[in-house]
């Protein structure tokens, strides 16, 4: 086991395009981290850089306090979980699992006891004789994840593993590389563009963007209290909304909306936001702080009248989606709730949860 220490660490690629912009990242042994963002922010680049795929620029890059920058991907004691699973098609699932472990030399009994340990933590023993055209994308998927765990590597690598199932697989499988972690607790680097896996399966989330980190750590304080609006947008689904506003003084500190609405800031915030009384902000409201009206007469909760535009029945939930001056917003409401198409829906919108950010920088006040 070994935890990973990513140092300053830059990659440009040819034409002068830099994808990873000097990031630092500590990641401690047995930690399950995953780098989330949206194509192009530099995540798989990081990862091919820590398996030794992807030649570092500048910086370094340490695995059990050793830095590996000159040293092979073969001699990095790591395994690799690719997206598109990388199975040999003429070999059979055992002889793919066992691969590796043969070209180190490992005694066949050794490997065989390694290979059925895996299959059976994976439910995978009865395929072990079948070859991988007469597998399921979930079955090829397992098998990956059972030739990287028959290392016993110091890391883990996952490359978007879950991108080419569909989505129910992708739930089970969710669960499966979770309960795998937690039988072998061995340090993990997880990459996806799915904010739902990164939240689900990490014990730390690494939000990239255009080649920097936007912010690092546990799912729910990113998802409570984003340090930027592209973390804000980034991370919740649906995606936080966004109104133009304006700090003002009227009979106590309000928010004005772009539509004239003027929303009353909490008590408990206004000596935070009081420094930016007559600028331009913009408020950040999650769908579920958007809501029914029964919960208007508690502080720091504000009326907002909605002409419907779009309704979503969930099941379990139902979403509103209305404008305010061209901004789209959406609610999250109660399943019986009726509501029809440009008929007004009175909200209620929670401001104790609510976000206040700084158009220039983008920072979360």
């Amino acid at each position: 086991m070994a935890g990973v220490s990513i140092r300053k660490v830059v990659k440009v690629f040819e034409g002068n395009v830099q994808a990873v912009k000097g990031i630092d990242l500590e990641i401690a042994d047995e930690e399950f981290v995953v780098l989330v963002g949206p194509s192009g922010c530099g995540k798989s680049t990081t990862l091919r850089m820590v398996a030794g795929l992807e030649e570092i620029t500048s910086g370094e890059i340490w695995i059990g306090g050793n830095v590996v920058n000159d040293v092979p991907p073969r001699d990095r004691d790591i395994a690799m979980v690719f997206q598109n699973y990388a199975l040999y098609p003429h070999m059979s699932v055992f002889d793919n699992m066992a691969f590796g472990l043969k070209l180190r030399k490992v005694p066949k009994e050794e490997i065989r006891k390694r290979v059925d340990d895996a299959a059976r933590m994976l439910d995978i023993h009865v395929l072990l004789d079948r070859k991988p055209k007469a597998l399921s994308g979930g079955q090829r998927q397992r098998v990956a994840m059972g030739r990287a765990i028959v290392r016993n590597p110091k890391v883990f690598l996952f490359d978007e593993p879950l991108s080419n199932l569909d989505a129910k697989l992708r739930v089970a499988m969710r669960t499966e590389i979770k309960k795998v972690h937690q039988t072998i607790p061995t340090t993990t680097i997880y990459v996806t563009h799915d904010q739902v896996e990164a939240m689900t399966l990490a014990d730390r989330v690494v939000v990239m963007n255009n080649g920097i980190i936007e912010q690092v750590g546990p799912p729910q304080e990113l998802y409570h209290h984003p340090a930027t609006r592209f973390v804000a947008g980034f991370i919740g689904s649906p995606a936080m909304n966004f109104m133009e506003t304006e700090v003002i003084d009227k009979e106590g500190l309000k928010l004005r909306l772009a539509d004239g609405v003027e929303l009353p800031i909490p008590p408990d915030r206004v000596d935070r936001y009081a420094p930016f009384k007559g600028r331009a902000m913009t408020l950040g409201l999650r769908p579920e702080h958007l809501t029914e009206t029964h919960d208007s007469e508690r502080a720091g909760v504000a009326r907002v009248d909605a002409e419907v535009d779009v309704v979503e029945p969930m099941g379990m939930e139902t979403l509103i989606h209305f404008f305010i001056k061209g901004q789209p917003i959406c609610a999250r409401v109660d399943p019986a709730t009726i509501a029809r198409p440009r008929e007004i829906l009175p909200l209620a919108a929670d401001l104790n949860q609510m976000h206040l950010i700084e158009n220039e920088s983008g920072r979360v006040v």
